[in-house]
């Protein structure tokens, strides 16, 4: 089977952008619920989805809620045909997360064919007119919440992304719990400034597009098309 883990983009935001994704003549637009990808397509046992399972109840163990913001439009091509929405807050976090999914010795270990760089498709493989457009239309795209986990989706037969299960993010330590008595650590600081849940990591250069399924026909596409 075909497996993808990914922070969701909550409503009204999700719907709106894989309505407006749609408008551009997008085709896989109905069959991908938005969002931030943490794992791309990949293919595994279906025989492994309760370590696949037990392995994210771990990681998101690990998690702590933050803020995430999206703000305007970036674009992969000339490399591939992707315009998509950029994750201006919450990024480190997403990076932080994925590198942990991934983990070698995890159900889920797979190297990534470029640098990890969060992001939110909305428009793929169209024609060049219309991909101006969606980057024209939301250059002024505006997004923020706090994610409070992630999901692992799975690819059905007809190309379809559905929900197989969600994780939430574990409790804050002791010290961070109010009433607790005791000082909360301060957080590292993300890229934008905001509190972060992990790590900070040194920012990598911008990837072009993830290997695709056999849905996508082959072609390049953004995680999760």
């Amino acid at each position: 089977m075909t497996v993808g883990v990914s922070v969701a983009v909550p409503e009204p935001f999700g719907t709106l952008l894989q309505g407006r994704r749609a408008s551009f003549g997008d085709p896989a637009a109905h069959g991908i619920p938005t969002h931030i990808t943490l794992l791309p397509p990949t293919r595994v046992d279906a025989a492994d989805r309760p370590a696949i399972v037990e392995h994210l109840a771990r990681v998101a163990e690990q998690g702590r809620p933050f803020r995430v913001r999206l703000h305007g439009t970036d674009t992969f091509r000339p490399v591939s045909p992707v315009v998509f929405v950029q994750v201006i807050e919450g990024g480190s976090a997403c990076s932080w997360l994925q590198e942990r999914v991934r983990d070698a010795e995890g159900p889920l270990s797979r190297r990534l064919d470029f640098p990890y760089h969060p992001h939110v498709t909305v428009a793929h493989g169209i024609s060049e007119e219309a991909m101006d457009t969606a980057y024209a239309e939301l250059a002024d795209f505006e997004a923020d919440w706090t994610a409070g986990g992630f999901a692992l989706y799975e690819q059905g037969a007809d190309c379809v992304w559905r929900l197989r299960r969600e994780f939430t993010f574990g409790p804050p330590p002791a010290a961070e719990i109010p009433g607790s008595g005791a000082r909360a650590a301060t957080p590292p600081v993300a890229e934008s400034g905001a509190p972060s849940t992990g790590p900070c990591l040194p920012a990598v250069p911008r990837q072009a597009t993830w290997p695709s399924s056999a849905c996508d026909g082959g072609a390049a596409v953004a995680p999760l098309a």
